[in-house]
Protein backbone atom coordinates (compact mmCIF):
# COMPACT_ATOMS: atom_id res chain seq x y z
CA UNK A 1 0.00 0.00 0.00
CA UNK A 2 1.34 3.62 -0.96
CA UNK A 3 2.11 5.80 2.03
CA UNK A 4 1.76 8.72 -0.07
CA UNK A 5 -1.65 11.25 0.49
CA UNK A 6 -1.37 13.65 -2.86
CA UNK A 7 1.11 13.95 -5.88
CA UNK A 8 3.61 17.06 -5.14
CA UNK A 9 4.69 17.17 -8.38
CA UNK A 10 1.51 19.55 -8.96
CA UNK A 11 3.19 22.42 -7.15
CA UNK A 12 6.33 21.86 -8.67
CA UNK A 13 7.62 23.34 -11.99
CA UNK A 14 8.74 20.35 -13.16
CA UNK A 15 8.27 16.88 -12.62
CA UNK A 16 11.34 14.77 -11.87
CA UNK A 17 11.37 11.33 -14.68
CA UNK A 18 14.82 10.24 -14.46
CA UNK A 19 16.52 8.79 -11.77
CA UNK A 20 19.27 11.84 -11.17
CA UNK A 21 16.49 14.66 -11.50
CA UNK A 22 14.55 12.84 -8.64
CA UNK A 23 17.81 12.68 -6.42
CA UNK A 24 18.51 16.24 -6.83
CA UNK A 25 15.01 17.08 -5.96
CA UNK A 26 14.93 15.17 -3.08
CA UNK A 27 18.90 16.81 -1.80
CA UNK A 28 16.35 20.10 -2.39
CA UNK A 29 13.22 19.05 -0.31
CA UNK A 30 15.83 17.52 2.06
CA UNK A 31 17.82 20.60 2.74
CA UNK A 32 14.68 22.95 2.52
CA UNK A 33 13.70 20.76 5.48
CA UNK A 34 16.76 21.54 7.60
CA UNK A 35 17.11 25.43 6.51
CA UNK A 36 12.70 25.40 7.92
CA UNK A 37 13.71 23.62 10.79
CA UNK A 38 16.39 25.79 11.83
CA UNK A 39 14.86 29.06 10.55
CA UNK A 40 11.23 28.40 10.50
CA UNK A 41 9.31 30.07 7.79
CA UNK A 42 10.31 33.94 8.71
CA UNK A 43 13.89 32.73 8.17
CA UNK A 44 13.28 30.26 5.18
CA UNK A 45 14.91 31.51 1.58
CA UNK A 46 16.09 29.37 -1.50
CA UNK A 47 19.20 31.00 -1.46
CA UNK A 48 19.95 28.91 1.77
CA UNK A 49 18.45 25.92 0.42
CA UNK A 50 20.52 26.39 -2.39
CA UNK A 51 23.41 26.31 -0.67
CA UNK A 52 23.04 23.42 1.76
CA UNK A 53 21.56 21.47 -0.97
CA UNK A 54 24.79 22.38 -2.60
CA UNK A 55 23.35 23.10 -5.84
CA UNK A 56 23.21 26.27 -7.93
CA UNK A 57 19.74 28.82 -6.93
CA UNK A 58 19.38 27.69 -10.54
CA UNK A 59 18.82 24.09 -9.82
CA UNK A 60 15.95 24.98 -6.96
CA UNK A 61 13.90 27.20 -9.46
CA UNK A 62 14.20 24.62 -12.29
CA UNK A 63 12.18 22.45 -10.02
CA UNK A 64 10.01 24.69 -8.02
CA UNK A 65 8.99 28.16 -9.02
CA UNK A 66 8.74 29.73 -5.78
CA UNK A 67 9.58 28.83 -2.01
CA UNK A 68 5.84 28.13 -1.65
CA UNK A 69 5.98 25.14 -4.08
CA UNK A 70 9.36 24.09 -2.13
CA UNK A 71 7.54 24.43 1.41
CA UNK A 72 4.82 22.38 0.02
CA UNK A 73 6.85 19.38 -0.86
CA UNK A 74 8.49 19.88 2.12
CA UNK A 75 5.35 19.33 4.06
CA UNK A 76 3.90 16.43 2.01
CA UNK A 77 7.13 14.65 2.27
CA UNK A 78 6.54 15.04 6.58
CA UNK A 79 3.04 13.27 6.10
CA UNK A 80 4.61 10.94 3.66
CA UNK A 81 7.03 9.92 6.55
CA UNK A 82 4.18 10.03 8.95
CA UNK A 83 2.29 7.64 7.57
CA UNK A 84 4.87 5.40 6.27
CA UNK A 85 5.62 5.04 9.86
CA UNK A 86 2.53 4.04 11.11
CA UNK A 87 2.33 1.59 8.27
CA UNK A 88 5.60 -0.37 9.97
CA UNK A 89 3.58 0.19 13.24
CA UNK A 90 0.95 -2.22 11.55
CA UNK A 91 2.96 -4.57 9.29
CA UNK A 92 5.18 -5.41 12.49
CA UNK A 93 4.40 -8.94 13.40
CA UNK A 94 5.39 -8.82 17.58
CA UNK A 95 3.16 -8.46 20.47
CA UNK A 96 0.96 -5.62 21.72
CA UNK A 97 3.80 -3.99 23.43
CA UNK A 98 6.93 -4.64 20.57
CA UNK A 99 4.64 -3.37 18.29
CA UNK A 100 4.19 0.06 20.31
CA UNK A 101 8.22 -0.04 21.29
CA UNK A 102 8.64 -0.01 17.77
CA UNK A 103 5.91 2.66 16.71
CA UNK A 104 6.62 5.09 19.29
CA UNK A 105 10.55 4.61 18.73
CA UNK A 106 10.04 5.11 15.03
CA UNK A 107 7.76 8.33 16.11
CA UNK A 108 10.89 9.39 18.42
CA UNK A 109 13.33 9.16 15.60
CA UNK A 110 11.24 11.00 12.92
CA UNK A 111 10.85 14.17 15.09
CA UNK A 112 14.63 13.50 16.29
CA UNK A 113 16.50 15.23 13.21
CA UNK A 114 13.99 17.88 12.79
CA UNK A 115 12.85 18.63 15.97
CA UNK A 116 11.56 22.46 15.23
CA UNK A 117 10.05 21.08 11.74
CA UNK A 118 6.62 20.19 12.55
CA UNK A 119 5.93 23.79 14.08
CA UNK A 120 7.24 25.10 11.13
CA UNK A 121 4.68 23.59 9.39
CA UNK A 122 1.93 24.86 11.43
CA UNK A 123 3.41 28.50 10.60
CA UNK A 124 3.45 28.20 6.92
CA UNK A 125 0.80 29.61 4.67
CA UNK A 126 -1.15 27.97 2.17
CA UNK A 127 0.25 27.64 -1.00
CA UNK A 128 -2.96 26.26 -2.18
CA UNK A 129 -4.41 22.86 -2.32
CA UNK A 130 -2.62 22.41 1.50
CA UNK A 131 -6.06 21.98 3.54
CA UNK A 132 -6.98 19.29 0.94
CA UNK A 133 -3.52 17.51 1.46
CA UNK A 134 -4.20 17.67 5.23
CA UNK A 135 -7.72 16.91 5.62
CA UNK A 136 -6.47 13.44 3.57
CA UNK A 137 -3.91 13.34 5.57
CA UNK A 138 -5.26 13.24 8.72
CA UNK A 139 -8.17 10.65 7.78
CA UNK A 140 -5.51 8.39 6.67
CA UNK A 141 -3.85 8.68 9.69
CA UNK A 142 -6.45 7.90 12.10
CA UNK A 143 -7.50 5.20 9.74
CA UNK A 144 -3.84 3.94 10.39
CA UNK A 145 -3.77 4.34 13.93
CA UNK A 146 -7.23 2.33 14.01
CA UNK A 147 -5.97 -0.45 11.83
CA UNK A 148 -2.56 -0.49 14.66
CA UNK A 149 -4.99 -0.56 17.77
CA UNK A 150 -6.79 -3.49 16.37
CA UNK A 151 -3.60 -5.38 15.83
CA UNK A 152 -2.73 -4.76 19.59
CA UNK A 153 -5.46 -6.07 20.44
CA UNK A 154 -5.14 -9.36 18.10
CA UNK A 155 -8.50 -8.81 16.39
CA UNK A 156 -10.07 -7.20 13.36
CA UNK A 157 -10.88 -3.68 13.69
CA UNK A 158 -14.27 -2.13 14.38
CA UNK A 159 -16.10 1.31 14.70
CA UNK A 160 -14.62 1.84 18.18
CA UNK A 161 -11.38 2.13 17.45
CA UNK A 162 -11.41 4.96 16.03
CA UNK A 163 -11.93 7.29 18.88
CA UNK A 164 -9.24 5.36 20.57
CA UNK A 165 -6.92 6.18 17.87
CA UNK A 166 -7.96 9.71 18.42
CA UNK A 167 -7.01 9.92 21.73
CA UNK A 168 -4.01 7.84 21.51
CA UNK A 169 -2.67 10.09 18.44
CA UNK A 170 -3.30 13.12 19.80
CA UNK A 171 -1.62 11.82 23.54
CA UNK A 172 1.47 10.56 21.08
CA UNK A 173 1.67 13.75 19.68
CA UNK A 174 1.43 16.24 22.71
CA UNK A 175 4.26 14.34 23.98
CA UNK A 176 6.54 14.36 21.77
CA UNK A 177 6.27 18.13 20.04
CA UNK A 178 6.43 18.81 23.52
CA UNK A 179 9.62 16.66 24.04
CA UNK A 180 10.65 18.66 20.90
CA UNK A 181 10.24 21.72 21.78
CA UNK A 182 12.36 21.44 25.28
CA UNK A 183 15.29 18.86 23.82
CA UNK A 184 14.12 15.99 25.15
CA UNK A 185 13.44 13.37 22.34
CA UNK A 186 17.23 11.65 22.78
CA UNK A 187 15.95 10.80 27.05
CA UNK A 188 15.46 6.99 26.53
CA UNK A 189 12.85 7.52 30.04
CA UNK A 190 10.31 9.35 26.96
CA UNK A 191 9.84 6.40 24.74
CA UNK A 192 9.56 3.95 27.89
CA UNK A 193 7.11 6.11 29.80
CA UNK A 194 4.77 6.52 26.79
CA UNK A 195 4.83 2.81 26.18
CA UNK A 196 3.54 2.40 29.23
CA UNK A 197 1.06 5.00 29.05
CA UNK A 198 -0.08 3.89 25.85
CA UNK A 199 0.11 0.11 26.64
CA UNK A 200 -2.05 1.08 29.98
CA UNK A 201 -4.47 2.70 27.82
CA UNK A 202 -5.24 0.33 25.77
CA UNK A 203 -5.98 -2.75 28.44
CA UNK A 204 -7.74 -0.21 30.73
CA UNK A 205 -9.98 0.32 27.57
CA UNK A 206 -10.59 -3.14 26.55
CA UNK A 207 -11.42 -4.00 29.96
CA UNK A 208 -14.17 -1.15 30.35
CA UNK A 209 -15.45 -2.29 26.92
CA UNK A 210 -15.58 -5.46 28.09
CA UNK A 211 -17.56 -4.56 30.95
CA UNK A 212 -19.77 -2.63 29.26
CA UNK A 213 -20.48 -5.31 26.79
CA UNK A 214 -20.98 -7.97 29.79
Amino acid sequence: MSTRVSNAAAAMRKAPRQARSRATVDVIVTAGARVLDKHGWAGFTTNEVAQVAGVSIGSVYQYFPNKLALVDAIRRRHFDDVLAVLQRAHDRQASAGRRLEGLIGDLIAAHRDYPALHRALLDLPDPGGAKDAYDAFQKEYLRRYALIVAACRGRAPVKADTLTAQVLSSAFEGVVHNAARRGLLGNPKLKRELVKLAGTYLEDHRSATANVRS
